[in-house]
């Protein structure tokens, strides 16, 4: 075992032990804010695939992060008003059970990135960096713009999604969901960059020519990863507006991505449990300096700038004692 998969063991370890702890005193604030922390790690586990394994820097992230929370928003709040979403050529229901607003979530990010990654990866570099941000931000504005569902301010949630068998109001329970959720993005992850997909992929983000002289197209393998990033993080935007019970333009906004971005670079890109890491430490310092002084991301920018520049393999790598090599 080496020291990578002993830090992994120990973020994991943490990650369950402090909602167990806080549960037994009564702490219902941190059980609140560590699932924060495993639904942002969820979203940057998707951007990882693509960022990390696939090269692809992607400033749009939260377009599929957005997508996600409303799927949340407009089913529950179509439930609850018991209004269909759509009557021709068939009725369309809201609902609000977790299983099918995920499943609508999944969908709906694929869709969305299946869309938007046909035209941008046929482009590189800072083209691709800033069309991916164009289309978020189109979304963004169309969002912005759609008073049906709050337009600016936003689409309350006023009850929590279920799931069948638990009380999803129970905080505790819902940190559980997220848990297992997020666990199994890990697991598909590993499994992912393991495979000969995996191994496809990695080609493809080191020479697309090379790749094409053996028969294997880069484009599909490229927009195939992107397609499954978006997916994992649609599904995350889901949760996270199930935890706030609320859905907003914001988290659709360059705000958000670039946030999903520095996760991932904190925690360290290409690196199995660096969101994990990354989101924790983001949370714990918003959570320590944001009550001190307003300017929290100060300090945020600057260890942002000594990773970049001291420790390319994030938080992980420098405990890890090692270097990621692409």
């Amino acid at each position: 075992m080496n020291r990578e998969t002993i830090i992994n063991s120990v973020l994991a370890a943490l990650l369950i032990a402090i909602p167990l702890v806080a549960q037994a005193m009564g702490e219902i604030f941190i059980i609140t804010l560590v699932t924060k922390v495993a639904i942002l790690a969820l979203a940057g586990v998707g951007l990882n695939i693509a960022l990390g394994y696939g090269g692809l820097v992607s400033f749009g992230h939260a377009a599929f992060f957005g997508i996600g929370g409303y799927a949340a928003g407009i089913l529950a709040s179509h439930a609850l008003n018991y209004q269909p979403i759509a009557t021709w050529p068939f009725e369309i229901s809201g609902s609000t059970q977790m299983i099918v607003i995920w499943a609508v979530a999944l969908i709906a990010s694929a869709l969305a990135a299946l869309v938007i990654g046909a035209i941008t990866l046929r482009t590189s570099g800072v083209y691709f960096i800033m069309i991916t941000l164009a289309f978020a931000q189109m979304i963004y504005y169309f969002a912005i713009s759609w008073p049906a569902y709050g337009g600016e301010d936003g689409l309350s949630i006023y009850v929590r999604n279920g799931f069948p068998g638990l009380n999803t109001l129970d905080p505790i329970s819902f940190f559980a969901i997220c848990a297992v959720l997020l666990a199994l993005a890990l697991w598909f992850s590993a499994v992912l960059v393991r495979s000969r997909f995996g191994l496809a992929l990695h080609g493809a983000r080191q020479n697309d020519q090379r790749m094409k002289s053996v028969g294997i197209a880069p484009f599909r393998i490229k927009l195939t990863a992107f397609v499954i990033s978006a997916m994992i993080t649609g599904l995350a935007g889901a949760l996270y507006a199930d935890l706030n019970r609320f859905v907003s333009p914001s988290m659709l906004s360059w705000h958000m991505s670039g946030e999903i971005m520095v996760f991932v670079i904190l925690g360290g890109v290409g690196r199995l449990f660096g969101p994990v890491a990354g989101a924790g430490l983001y949370i714990l310092l918003e959570h320590l300096l944001g009550g001190a002084f307003d300017y929290w991301q100060l300090p945020l920018g600057v260890l942002l700038l000594l990773v970049v520049l001291f420790a390319r393999g994030g938080l992980i790598g420098l405990l890890a004692g090692e270097r990621k090599h692409a």
